[in-house]
């Protein structure tokens, strides 16, 4: 007997808009499997800047362990970012993307985007670098959901209101 495919969400947004604390704080509310950033541990581990290369192998992991996530008897499945950003960052910073993260993008089954909106502080830690860009990012990750006509909510405000907007906006598709 096959299992069936786990109810996936996936938090996206700008840097410094509680992602990974919201993703986190959501899988063990759940007691849902949590997929952490990649990129930001593969970035953080570069002795050097990083290229084109390793934007496209951090896709690469993405698309991975969403396959391997998905094989496991989960019920629920949370990912603190996804190929969204990563798109964007391909596009943004080298005006290029592989034609298989389009395809992957279109064909990819997600229950959930829940997009957070930047009115959180920016707060600086050495890897982000797009303080000044974070409404136009997040216009263009809200431009990419709609494109790939994914499911998608956006989360506002500050600690609790934000925790319980992700809440309510899962329970509606749980």
């Amino acid at each position: 007997m096959q299992n069936k495919r786990p109810k996936i969400i996936v938090f996206t947004g700008p840097e410094s808009t509680a992602k990974s604390t919201l993703s986190k704080h959501i899988s063990e509310e759940y007691g849902a499997r949590w997929e952490p950033e990649y990129a930001r541990d593969y970035v953080e581990g570069l002795n050097r800047s990083y290229t084109y290369d390793d934007v496209v192998k951090i896709a690469k992991y993405q698309i991975e362990s969403y396959w391997k996530a998905c094989e496991l008897n989960q019920s629920l499945i949370v990912f603190d970012t996804f190929l969204i950003i990563t798109k964007v960052w391909l596009s943004e910073v080298y005006h290029r993307v592989p034609e298989w993260v389009e395809h992957f993008l279109s064909e990819v089954k997600i229950d959930l985007h829940l997009l957070c909106y930047p009115d959180l502080e920016w707060v600086a830690d050495g890897i982000r670098e797009n303080e000044a860009k974070r409404m136009y990012l997040f216009e263009q990750y809200e431009l990419e959901l709609k494109m790939y006509n994914f499911t998608y909510q956006i989360i506002k405000g500050q600690g609790h209101e934000r925790y319980q907007q992700a809440i309510n906006h899962i329970n509606q598709i749980l």
